[in-house]
């Protein structure tokens, strides 16, 4: 399934690829195979950040997507706090775009708000739409208030979407942040989806909740999961794989709709707990 992001026009994959702690030497082949694998199955948005392997993630994902038509590609990037002045943000893009290989990237987003005023990083962000380096802007980790702030300090760009942390266990956004987003027309971006390497336990409640699901959708659980994290309008999901098992499994989320019953399962097997800071990643 694909749906638009945010207020941009084209459909994009509501489930993608995240590339957090990739890029590492040693596991360079398997992880540049598994990401050629993911986006040959339909998994064409590809998020990193220049965070990400200390740069090493983008320039993997440059190698993996040269000679790939461009437009079908959706590609996003990270500009660090420590980096978001103004002179830093454009400097930031220019390095990223040089390791993807790029002439561009579809969306640009400040990783967390850091030290740097938001007013100066948004307006190194307009600029770079206008220069053609960016299609569009973003966040992550914003909650309510940054984003409020975000948008006030835009002049004629809109926020295209806001990265935030969104698993079974943890899915306070669905309080405040996700309906504000909604309003207005915001894609809402969820990462680690899979709780990090904390995924639920088979015999725990809501392990077997998500069995009783899976058996009934006749998929797994980890693509009901994934099915969940994107069943609000305007949600994604950017799973992380560096195995070709993990990338099919994934994959076969694309196609998968819950209904109301299952939706209810899942809903009472994993609560929304309260609201609490967002997490970085």
């Amino acid at each position: 399934m694909r749906r638009r992001f945010g207020w941009m026009k084209e459909l994009v994959p509501i489930v993608g690829q995240g590339t957090w702690q990739m890029g590492a030497p040693r596991d360079r082949k398997i992880e540049s195979d598994t990401l050629a694998l993911g986006i040959d199955l339909g998994l064409t948005h590809v998020d990193t950040a220049e965070l990400y392997g200390d740069g090493r993630a983008e320039e993997m994902i440059g190698e993996v997507v040269r000679g790939r038509r461009r437009e079908e590609l959706f590609i996003v990037s990270k500009v660090l706090p420590n980096h978001a002045t103004h002179r830093g943000t454009l400097a930031a893009c220019d390095a990223s775009l040089r390791r993807l290989g790029l002439d561009y990237l579809d969306v640009y987003l400040l990783h967390w708000p850091g030290k740097a005023p938001i007013p100066e990083t948004m307006a190194a962000l307009e600029e770079l739409v206008r220069a053609g380096k960016i299609r569009a802007l973003g966040v992550s980790n914003f909650d309510v208030a940054d984003l409020e702030a975000a948008e006030k300090a835009l002049s004629r760009e809109r926020i295209a979407c806001n990265q935030v942390c969104y698993h079974l266990a943890e899915r306070g956004v669905e309080r405040k942040v996700i309906p504000w987003c909604q309003a207005r027309d915001i894609a809402v971006v969820g990462y680690s989806p899979f709780a990090t390497g904390h995924f639920v336990s088979p015999s725990s409640p809501g392990g077997r909740a998500l069995a009783e699901v899976a058996r009934r959708r006749r998929a797994t659980p980890r693509q009901v999961a994934l099915a969940f994290l994107s069943r609000l309008p305007g949600t994604f999901t950017i799973p992380k794989s560096s195995r070709p098992e993990h990338v099919r499994d994934n994959a076969g989320a694309l196609d998968l709709t819950l209904g109301d019953e299952d939706v209810m399962t899942l809903e009472d097997a994993f609560p929304i707990g309260p609201d609490g800071p967002l997490a970085v990643a």
